[in-house]
């Protein structure tokens, strides 16, 4: 009796330590785990994850194609293009000639500056709305000074977006040229996909009071498709234009002598004073390429040209010969005459920009489309 005492007061004894601490080797007991005051917790170790590619799935290109004279040329097929992004060759999954829905937002200065032209931008409006809107498309209307004003949301309407034109007034001072593009992109990437999207800007060429970056308006720009079309204002045009002249091309300052300050660092010639002022044919595509990467400003250059150029778009100016209708009814033209085509990238998807280079079979002609586009890397 006293041994079975004995043996069972040492097994109760070891039941009881086997109960209170766990075995040496075994992991911790499942639920929460108290960690005393001060203590500091292991935490486990990061997963590594690969950051999002951005990929832009479809890209679309207004070309215009004319001959060494300037003649457009309009009857092309699919089979005489070629594009080359990064130079890799694509495959074109569309091609048309003017018969896409278009979705335009109409962009017109009305500060004080060209308070003297508004008659004459009032008069483009039953121009736009026959040759760019043409019947079947749809179109909004925006007004910048110092504000930025939504006048008419998109509408198909054609009377509703004439009377908007027709009652434009004059605001204060200020331009905010890259403000007012940047809240036309705003409207147009609500549009379908499948819609051609379309700027047509008004004013003069430079920018005052915007927080938005030229840059930044032609990095959006290329990547939701958009085209911006530009016409060149001169205040200083406009008032010559207030008295009678002669049949030939208004002087803005004696012979031999140029209005507008050379950029910094450069002679003023006869070239440069065209730069400037936005003359066709000469290449900004090195500035443009700059301008997408960094979302800056360009100092001195003519903003509306660089825009226009950027996205594949005409920039016409009003500076000398050709007045404000005449230029309105050329972007009419050029729109409804130009080939579309698209293609989804392949072959260099990466960060950073991606040039556009667009071929024709046949030689000896002109092509004008967009350079490229540009896609930022995440920490951007």
């Amino acid at each position: 009796m006293r041994r079975c005492a004995q043996l069972g007061f040492v097994i109760f004894f070891s039941l009881c330590l086997f109960i209170a601490f766990p075995a040496f080797g075994q992991g911790q007991p499942p639920g929460p785990i108290h960690v005393k005051p001060g203590a500091q917790q292991q935490q486990k170790a990061p997963t590594s994850q690969k950051p999002t590619v951005i990929r832009v799935t479809l890209v679309t290109l207004p070309v215009a194609v004319a001959t060494g004279s300037g003649q457009p040329v309009l009857n092309l097929t699919r089979k005489d293009f070629q594009i080359f992004d990064d130079g890799v060759p694509q495959q074109i999954t569309h091609f048309d000639q003017g018969g896409d829905p278009l979705s335009i937002v109409l962009v017109l200065e009305t500060s004080s500056r060209v308070a003297p032209l508004l008659p004459e931008i009032s008069k483009t409006g039953i121009i736009f709305t026959q040759m760019a809107m043409a019947g079947t498309g749809e179109a909004a209307v925006i007004g910048y000074n110092d504000e930025v004003d939504l006048l008419r949301p998109m509408t198909t309407d054609a009377d509703r977006v004439l009377n908007a034109i027709h009652h434009i007034r004059a605001g204060l001072n200020g331009a905010r040229l890259f403000d007012a593009l940047y809240r036309a992109e705003d409207l147009l990437e609500k549009e379908p996909p499948e819609r051609r999207r379309i700027i047509i800007v008004m004013g003069e060429k430079n920018d005052t009071g915007s927080t938005t970056k030229l840059g930044l308006v032609l990095r959006r720009a290329q990547l939701a498709n958009i085209s911006i079309y530009s016409i060149g204002l001169s205040s200083t045009a406009a008032e010559f234009r207030q008295t009678p002249q002669a049949a030939k091309p208004v002087e803005v300052s004696p012979p031999g002598t140029y209005p507008e300050p050379p950029v910094p660092g450069t002679a003023q010639t006869p070239d440069s004073l065209n730069e400037q002022m936005g003359g066709n044919g000469v290449s900004l595509l090195p500035l443009i390429i700059w301008l997408v990467q960094h979302g800056a400003n360009a100092v001195g250059k003519n903003s509306l040209a660089i825009a226009s150029q950027g996205t594949g778009g005409l920039h016409v100016s009003t500076f000398k010969d050709r007045s404000i209708e005449k230029a309105m009814n050329e972007i009419g033209n050029d729109i409804h005459g130009e080939y579309l085509l698209a293609y989804h990238p392949h072959g260099s998807e990466r960060y950073g920009y991606h040039t556009i280079e667009v071929r024709v079979t046949k030689p000896k002609l002109k092509i004008r489309t967009r350079p490229g586009y540009y896609v930022a890397p995440p920490t951007e």
